[in-house]
């Protein structure tokens, strides 16, 4: 299929608009690579069930109720009701549940509790999840309180300041336990001395059983257990065709890290995996992001398969060659930079597979491991997935946003000229880079941010990006034409986190998700002390103006300084202080003001990916000849397909 005939696009429902990736180059791979892509993409797909679990208590036997109603025949597939049920069956396998895979907030479902239960009545009940004993009415009883009370189980990650964050939170990674009790759990394991701890809790369910708090480790033989044996099982295949001995045992550590659950053994993995560079194929699997936990502890379950993009991947080594150089010339104090910065390694790749928390919606790119005292001693990994990039930009070159909320002629032609070159140049300097800098002053815990960890370490590796956006050595590397380019990223940057990301916020509500947090923190802190940036109403519109791209550059400069204090100090109360202040609330007459203008443009405000199905071609003696690409499966087809073949806890 030619690169220009492909479809990226696919069908839309509520604010989700669909997409497709392509796998550029997947031909060009050895028969031996296409082989372990396809192991290692079977391994990322049958996580998915605990991705399911982790993001609410309800969300298996949910999803399993509703799409018994939605595939059989005896239920009528056709009026308002039904096609309601459709819609919100589509939301939940998006978000992995039953909350916003965004937002956090609860879905409202648009057809009627009497509905469902007289389409449950109509179906046969050995298909339904019913427990021992349970009748279909009693079925109805517990799950519709859960689907249709707005009141239970609200939000799945609250981060509302002085709530209990766990009790307010549907995430399923506690149970029985307070914030305090969980807090002080985790605080008694750790030791001011241990200079290599662990990320304790990011494996684990904590649970208060006979009043002892305890953990249920997700392993092998433990939580999730079954899910586990099949991502260890398809691990194992993974090994046999591995590239080279050295990622032989990285997937090796891996496995015997999900059968003991041993954190200390997952750092030697990590620290291993970011170790091995020399192969095309690369992948990440396992409990890793925590941005699904209020209290920024517990890893969400993730599956990435990836090919190297070569020819993509010299900007991005353009950068990690001259990381010393970045991080010597920051504007942070000398305190809080690395005398010497190790084992930055990033490349350009394309994803072959997404699963768990990086599927439907992924990121864009990524950086790990999270651990900061492996980041300090043995560097880190970074990538940036030029596949899904291209399909966002593709998908959204002429739908007329940027001409709805960009009014001034001049920076619109800026931005159409170097928009998608710069953001793809930022994403690059905030995983590379940014997540890589600095460093915590001795004694201070990673864990000290508590709640607003995740906030503080986006805010400083967007603003290390943004810092070096405007910077001269950037066209010295030929990574930027001229030195006007970067002021097509400051101002998309500002307008995205003053109006343009609020479309994401449904009305009443405030920012939750800790990236969007992030950007409102920046872009309303300069705002604020800016004399060349002002937010304007003209014409009946809010509009942004930014006059001194060099004064916005030195605010930049100021608030990188003290975000970077705060995480290297472990500054709880200014970071509360400074989320709390710039990044939380919304101003409802401009939020609604957004809301209109973007609703006449007929535009979804999220988007996803539907995975490509790769299929083995065997021989007469079963041997695997090829691995076959096939882009032609619908959502809907390819949800209910992983429902059957993946389904481990269910």
């Amino acid at each position: 299929m030619p690169h220009e005939e492909f479809n990226y696009r696919n069908e839309r429902f509520a604010d989700l608009q669909m997409l497709r990736y392509r796998l550029n180059g997947f031909e060009r791979l050895t028969l031996r690579q296409k082989e372990l892509v396809y192991y290692l993409s079977q391994a990322t797909l049958f996580g998915r069930d605990i991705t399911f679990d982790q993001f609410g208590a309800y969300n298996l036997r949910i999803r399993r109720m509703l799409e018994v109603v939605y595939t059989d025949f005896t239920v009528p597939h056709e009026g308002d009701d039904f096609r309601a049920l459709e819609t919100y069956l589509k939301r939940l396998w998006f978000s992995n549940g039953i909350h916003h895979h965004y937002g956090s907030e609860k879905f409202v479902p648009d057809f009627s509790p009497d509905f469902l239960r007289n389409a449950l009545h109509r179906i046969d009940s050995r298909k339904l999840p019913l427990a021992e004993g349970q009748t279909v009415d009693a079925l109805c009883d517990e799950l519709f309180p859960v689907i249709f009370d707005p009141d239970v189980l609200p939000k799945r990650v609250n981060q509302t300041d002085g709530e209990d964050l766990i009790a307010t939170s549907a995430c399923n990674f506690y149970q029985g336990v307070t914030q305090q009790e969980a807090e002080h759990y985790y605080a008694s394991l750790k030791h001011a001395d241990d200079q290599e701890p662990p990320s304790y809790g990011l494996n684990s369910t904590l649970v208060k059983q006979g009043g002892e708090v305890k953990e249920l480790v997700w392993k092998t033989d433990g939580r999730y257990g079954n899910a586990i044996r099949h991502i260890v099982y398809w691990l194992r295949k993974a090994c046999e065709v591995a590239e080279s001995s050295q990622q032989r045992e990285v997937i090796e550590l891996l496995i015997k890290y999900y059968e003991t659950g041993d954190l200390r053994l997952f750092d030697e993995y990590s620290i291993h995996w970011l170790q091995c560079l020399g192969d095309k194929v690369d992948f990440i699997n396992g409990f890793i992001e925590v941005y699904g936990d209020p209290l920024g502890l517990k890893g969400s379950w993730e599956g990435l398969v990836e090919y190297i993009d070569e020819e993509a991947t010299h900007r991005t080594q353009t950068i990690s060659r001259h990381a010393q150089w970045f991080e010597d010339h920051s504007p942070v104090d000398p305190r809080f930079r690395k005398p010497v910065v190790k084992g930055v390694s990033a490349n350009v790749i394309c994803a072959a597979m997404l699963g768990g928390d990086e599927y439907p919606s992924t990121a864009i790119g990524i950086n790990l491991p999270n651990a900061d005292w492996i980041r300090a001693r043995y560097g880190s990994k970074s990538i940036t997935i030029s596949n899904i990039t291209d399909a966002y930009n593709k998908a959204a070159h002429g739908n007329g946003f940027r001409e709805e909320f960009v009014r001034d002629d001049a920076m619109l032609a800026l931005i159409n000229k170097y928009g998608d070159s710069c953001d793809d140049l930022h994403t690059d300097l905030h995983e590379c880079l940014g997540h890589g800098s600095g460093r915590l002053l001795p004694g201070v815990s990673p864990d000290a941010l508590k709640a607003y960890s995740s906030t503080i370490e986006e805010a400083r590796a967007d603003l290390f990006g943004l810092y070096y956006m405007a910077d001269h050595k950037l066209v010295e590397l030929g990574l930027l034409p001229d030195n006007e380019a970067y002021k097509a990223q400051y101002f998309s940057y500002m307008l995205n986190g003053l109006l343009t990301q609020l479309v994401r916020i449904q009305p009443g509500q405030q920012i939750e998700e800790a990236h969007m947090r992030n950007r409102a923190l920046i872009a309303r802190w300069c705002l604020e002390r800016a004399k060349g940036m002002e937010l304007t109403r003209e014409n009946g519109y809010y509009e942004l103006r930014i006059s001194d791209f060099v004064e916005l550059r030195m605010l930049i400069a100021q608030l990188l300084a003290e975000v970077q204090r705060i995480k290297s100090e472990g500054d709880y109360e200014a970071a509360r202080q400074l989320v709390e202040s710039y990044a939380v609330a919304i101003d409802p007459e401009l939020h609604a003001e957004v809301l209109q203008r973007y609703k006449k443009l007929d535009l979804a405000p999220y988007k996803g990916f539907i995975n490509p199905w790769l299929l083995p071609v065997v021989d007469a003696e079963g041997r695997i000849t090829d691995i076959q690409v096939n882009y032609s499966e619908s959502y809907a087809h390819q949800m209910l397909r992983y429902s059957s073949e993946y389904a481990t806890l269910i």
